[in-house]
C-alpha cells in the first residue's frame, strides 16, 4: 500500500447511485484504518480521479451509464492494474457479470446494499474485502474457458480408498484457484466438499459456472445432500456447511449459525467437522484469502490424521489464510496452485495410512 494516506487504506467508490455511494462511503468511513478519497458516477470522472487521486482499492459497480464496468475494468488492468472490489447485483445477469470481472482481474465480491445483508454486515463485509484487496497480489487476466472438456492432471486410479473425501476452503482469489483445481481433476474423483467465502446467490451461480467446465458434478449445497464420488457441493453463501457421516455415507448439513473469522460459511466450520466425519479419510487443501480461517479446522484435519496441503505464497492472490495454517504447522505440504490437482489427486490414491 505504497499510496496509502497517513497509513490509511485510500479507496475510490464508482457508482452510478448516489444512495450507493453514499451508503458504501459512510461504511467505508466508519473504518479507522480507511479513507474514501473519492467517488465517481461513471468510469469517465472515476479514471480522472484515479490518475488524481491514487487509490489503493477501487470499489466497481457492473451496470452503469456510458461505459459499463466490464469494459472499464478490461482498460483498467491494461493501463492502470489497481484492486478492484466489484459491487454487483444479485439478479443472474449482475452475478455472470462478476464472475467475469473476477477472471478479467477484480480481486473481490460484494452484493449491492439493499440484498440479503443488514447495513451492518455490510460494513463488516466490506471492511474486510477491502484490506485484503489492498495486499491482494494482481495477477493477469485468466483465459476465458473454453468449451472443450478440460484435461485432467493425472489418469484416475480405478477406485479410491472406500470413504475418501476431499475438503477445499478459500476466500479472497478462490474463486479462479478453485476453478484450476477442479478442472484438473478426474471425473471418478472421491466427494468434495468446498467453502468458499462469496455472497448469497454468488454462490449458486459460481457452482453452476464450474459444473459446465469440470469433470465432475458441481452444485451448490443443499441440506441433507448426500456427498458422493464425482459430485462437488460448493457451501450456500451466508450459511455455514458441515460433513456428516451416516449409516448410509456422508450427510452435509447447511445451517445457519454466528459468523467464525469473521466469515459464514466459515472454512474452519467445515475443515472441523470433515475432521470429525472422516478422521484419516479425509485430504484438505487451504488455498489463497485473506485472514485466518481454515488455519484451525486444517489443524484439527491433520491431527485427526487427514492429509492437509496448503498453497504456496507465490501463486496466492493473498496469503494469509494458507500462511496462517503453515504458521500452526497445520501443513503437511506446501503446493504451488499449479501442482495443487496433482497433489491432491495423490493423497487421495494413497488413502488412509
Amino acid at each position: 500500500m505504497a499510496g496509502a494516506m497517513n497509513g490509511k487504506i485510500k479507496v475510490l467508490v464508482v457508482d452510478d447511485s448516489a444512495i450507493v455511494r453514499k451508503i458504501l462511503s459512510d461504511a467505508i468511513s466508519a473504518e479507522p484504518d480507511m479513507t474514501v478519497v473519492g467517488t465517481a458516477p461513471d468510469p469517465f470522472i472515476a479514471r480522472d480521479k484515479i490518475l488524481a487521486l491514487q487509490p489503493d482499492v477501487l470499489t466497481l459497480d457492473i451496470e452503469m451509464p456510458r461505459m459499463d464496468g466490464l469494459t472499464f475494468l478490461k482498460r483498467l488492468m491494461h493501463h492502470y492494474p489497481l484492486p478492484v472490489i466489484v459491487i454487483s447485483s444479485l439478479g443472474q445477469a449482475g452475478c455472470q457479470a462478476t464472475f467475469e470481472a473476477l477472471r478479467i482481474g477484480a480481486v473481490e465480491v460484494l452484493a449491492k446494499p439493499g440484498g440479503p445483508y443488514s447495513v451492518g454486515e455490510l460494513r463488516t463485509s466490506l471492511a474486510v474485502k477491502i484490506r485484503a484487496a489492498a495486499v491482494a497480489r494482481l495477477r493477469p487476466p485468466v483465459p476465458a474457458s473454453g468449451a472443450a472438456a478440460p484435461t485432467p492432471t493425472a489418469t484416475a486410479p480405478k477406485a479410491f480408498s472406500r470413504d475418501m473425501v476431499i475438503a477445499i476452503g478459500a476466500s479472497t482469489g478462490g474463486t479462479e484457484a478453485i476453478e484450476a483445481v477442479l478442472t484438473r481433476l478426474p471425473v471418478s474423483i472421491p466427494g468434495i466438499v468446498i467453502t468458499q467465502h462469496i455472497p448469497p446467490v454468488f454462490s449458486r451461480v459460481f457452482a453452476e459456472r464450474l459444473n459446465q467446465i469440470c469433470p465432475m458434478e458441481v452444485r451448490e449445497a443443499c441440506d441433507g445432500d448426500a456427498l458422493v464420488p464425482g459430485l462437488a457441493l460448493v457451501a450456500p453463501g451466508n450459511f455455514h456447511m458441515l460433513l456428516r457421516k451416516r449409516p448410509d455415507g456422508y450427510r452435509v448439513q447447511v445451517k445457519d449459525g454466528p459468523q467464525v473469522c469473521y466469515q459464514r460459511p466459515s472454512v474452519d466450520v467445515m475443515f472441523s467437522s470433515v475432521a470429525e466425519a472422516a478422521g484419516p479419510r479425509a485430504v484438505a487443501a487451504l488455498l489463497t484469502g485473506m485472514g485466518s480461517d481454515g488455519a484451525q479446522g486444517l489443524l484439527r484435519m491433520q491431527r485427526a490424521g487427514a492429509r492437509t496441503l496448503a498453497q504456496d505464497e507465490a501463486s496466492c492472490v493473498v496469503f494469509g489464510m494458507p500462511r496462517e495454517a503453515i504458521r500452526l504447522g497445520a501443513a503437511d505440504r506446501v503446493v504451488p496452485l499449479g501442482r495443487m490437482a496433482a497433489s491432491i489427486l495423490d493423497e487421495a490414491v494413497r488413502g488412509p495410512t
